[in-house]
């Protein structure tokens, strides 16, 4: 009897979801921004429907000028002496991925960083800001989109599988490091949140495969704060049988959770192509359950790695990053806490830390690098 009661509630509370869900379809998506000083021409671009990547290449190319120029300190590292390249290939599942490198001009690497940005995210914007300093520094980066993010093929936002994600992470990262040009040089990975996870799921699959790991407040864990309750996690789970591609998850707001520094927090809608609408259900359950299969595996991380997490971090635990360091079989691991600071170590944080987190990288990379050369 009681179950039974259980799932007419369950079944009950399920079709007032859908109920809700058809009343609120119009207004699901993200209000378009009004950017001051910008032209009726490139503001309709900019209110496009992003949902497909056509749509989202043009609004990149047609507000890049303006991204760059942005007063954000990941913007002042100059380009002389840099070496970049743009490109799109097609991968194994036939989509057209966006990637892009950063090299010194006049030097050879140190070692190649492969960069792994956050849910979301683009490597065409803050990434980009991180790549330069990271390049002026003496290495090479090499970036990409996730296919559905950014300027790469596939429906914005939309996760499916998060396994076919980190394969697709991986073929394209394999063909970099197999050009002869780079073979010898030790290989890190770098990812800032959901890209932490995305490395971390990249180590499990490829044990022996990177030379360690550079991880910025990773997604080992989505704080609770950040998660539906129970019975709505429920519910949502059966809608998304149904409507894995609705845009239906209540979610905070990210960039005002993220961003400690104010006037970095204003400059987030200037990421024009990030995804900023409510997560699509099926990416939302694929990131919860990629998760706790990361926080079930703990120990079987053996590379070396660098843990860097601001103590007041609201969307990513810190406290699973402590156990992550704890467990970890790897006997080359270090962690950083820093005081004070929220999740956007390198992007929305006041400068001074912005710079002491790089340089925690820097002497972290530049030690490893040389041990490995060595």
């Amino acid at each position: 009897m009681a179950l039974k009661s259980s799932n007419l509630l369950r079944s009950h509370l399920f079709y007032g979801f859908l109920l809700k869900w058809r009343r609120e379809k119009s207004r699901v998506m993200a209000k378009p921004l009004k950017f001051k000083g910008v032209d009726e021409e490139l503001q309709k671009i900019l209110d496009a429907n992003m949902d497909e990547a056509p749509a989202r290449r043009r609004a990149r190319e047609a507000f890049k000028h303006i991204q760059l120029g942005l007063d954000h300190i990941l913007f002042k590292t100059p380009l002389n002496g840099l070496k970049m390249k743009e490109s799109y290939e097609m991968n194994s599942r036939g989509l057209e991925i966006f990637s892009k490198s950063w090299l010194p001009q006049t030097s050879y690497p140190k070692a190649m960083v492969f960069f792994c940005h956050g849910y979301g995210d683009t490597c065409t914007f803050f990434a980009e800001g991180i790549a330069r300093k990271l390049a002026s520094c003496g290495y090479g980066v090499f970036a990409m989109d996730y296919p559905g993010f950014g300027l790469s093929e596939g429906i914005h936002g939309y996760i499916h599988r998060f396994d076919w994600l980190v394969d697709d992470v991986i073929e394209q990262y394999t063909k970099i490091k197999e050009n002869p040009e780079f073979q010898t040089l030790p290989c890190y990975l770098f990812g800032e949140s959901l890209g932490g996870a995305v490395a971390l799921k990249m180590h499990l699959k490829q044990p022996n495969a990177w030379s360690g790991a550079c991880l910025v407040a990773p997604m080992c864990k989505i704080a609770d704060d950040m998660v539906p309750p129970w019975i709505l996690k429920q519910i949502l789970i059966g809608v998304a049988n149904i409507l894995p591609k609705q845009k239906l998850v209540p979610q905070k707001d990210l960039a005002e959770a993220a961003f400690r520094d104010i006037k970095k927090r204003e400059l987030t809608p200037y990421n024009v192509i990030a995804y900023k609408d409510k997560p699509r259900l099926r990416t939302a359950l694929e990131m919860l359950r990629t998760t706790a299969e990361i926080e079930q595996n703990l120990e079987k991380v053996s590379l070396p790695i660098l843990i860097l997490h601001g103590e007041n971090d609201i969307v990513t635990d810190p406290a699973v990053n402590k156990a992550l360091y704890e467990k970890a079989s790897s006997s080359d691991k270090n962690i950083i806490l820093y005081k004070d600071a929220g999740h956007s170590l390198l992007e929305g944080e006041p400068d001074d830390m912005i710079n002491r987190v790089f340089s925690d990288i820097i002497s972290w990379l530049d030690e490893h690098s040389s041990n490995t050369a060595g």
